[in-house]
């Protein structure tokens, strides 16, 4: 986090754990990808769900509130705030936020079952800033020792900002001109959208998994290597895996208990709250700083999709509302016909 100071100032005045070896323009450069593909998430998440509530039979206010969005400024001073907060934050606690969301979403959709596709809707929301942070450590972790590692992040860089740019333009077309086009069938971005609309959450799901996947194997890498030995290694590991186990356990059941918005801003606070705690036993000072600089990320990334959270959790109401009827219906239709049984004996006789 502080390596632009320790670029700019002697290192040795600082104690050690102020002192870092990473390149800031590496850093920042590493940052701006991360925000780019939190951007690219979010617009698609909101094309997503638009495509939803046009084909559902919602009411108007509920679809004016999902077209709703930020002023061109608002967006760009938080994209310019995400990608500090991702530039700032070390491989280290990047890699270590990176492990706990896997550890989270497998738990989490292995106790979904039936209801897999809403808490996908919900676990693409939240991923937004372990995201950024995977896509950070996984450069931080392919480029490491490059000659050439700069020129290959501004190339990167290059082309993540060009395809946040053309997510943003997509989003802005459909939310103003898809009615239009789709019922006059004369634009093909639209038309496709229409037809095969359907794909974009598996697309999605299918792009994030290897993302999480690949940073997965570079946040293992990254941490090992702040180790000595096997026993320090273990040391870290267990109460780790033991303490968030049982942590993520307690806050399904917590937000199943209370899907909504709010919840998901408790199990921030409950889970980084809890990492900065086991920082504190076996990390670093420069650890348990970044982990507070993860809480201003996570916070930068889900003020502003409250919306979409409430849309998941609404629908996910909607739902369970529609099998309930569907359930009572084949009650209510024997009970029906039960007594009907028992009434036409007694009308013959």
């Amino acid at each position: 986090m502080l390596s632009f100071l320790t670029w700019l100032l002697p290192t040795s005045f600082l104690p050690g754990w102020l002192t870092l070896d990473t390149n800031p323009v590496d850093c920042l450069l590493q940052g701006l990808i991360g925000a780019c593909g939190i951007s690219v998430l979010c617009s698609l998440m909101r094309v997503h769900f638009f495509l939803e509530d046009q084909s559902s039979q919602k009411d108007e206010t509920s679809k004016q509130k999902m077209q709703a969005d930020m002023g061109r400024l608002p967006r760009l001073l938080q994209f310019l705030f995400v990608t500090g907060m991702l530039t700032v934050v070390g491989s280290r606690v990047a890699s270590l936020v990176v492990l706990e969301f896997c550890l989270r979403a497998l738990s989490g959709w292995v106790t979904a079952g039936a209801e897999s596709r809403k808490y996908v809707q919900q676990v693409l929301i939240q991923s937004q800033y372990s995201l950024g942070c995977a896509l950070s450590c996984s450069l931080h972790f392919l480029h490491e020792g490059a000659a050439h590692g700069w020129l290959c992040l501004i190339l990167a860089a290059a082309l993540s900002w060009f395809l946040a740019r053309q997510a943003m333009l997509l989003q802005r077309h459909v939310m103003a001109l898809f009615q239009l086009h789709s019922s006059q069938r004369y634009c093909g971005i639209c038309i496709g959208l229409l037809t095969s609309g359907h794909s974009l959450l598996p697309l999605l799901c299918r792009i994030v998994i290897i993302t999480f996947f690949v940073a997965g194997v570079a946040a293992v890498s990254i941490i090992n290597k702040h180790f000595l030995s096997a026993t320090e290694a273990l040391r870290f590991w267990t109460p780790l895996t033991i303490c968030y186990t049982l942590l993520i356990v307690y806050m399904q059941e917590d937000q199943q208990r209370r899907p909504n918005s709010q919840a998901v801003l408790n199990t921030v606070v409950v889970r980084l709250g809890g990492l900065m705690v086991l920082m504190l036993t076996v990390g670093r000072w420069a650890d348990v700083l970044h982990i507070l600089i993860c809480f201003l990320g996570e916070a930068s990334c889900l003020i502003p999709t409250m919306d979409l959270l409430d849309a998941a959790s609404s629908q996910e109401e909607e739902d369970f509302t529609e099998y309930t009827r569907q359930c009572r219906r084949p009650r209510t239709q024997e009970k029906e016909r039960h007594r009907w049984r028992t009434e036409a004996p007694i009308s013959q006789q």
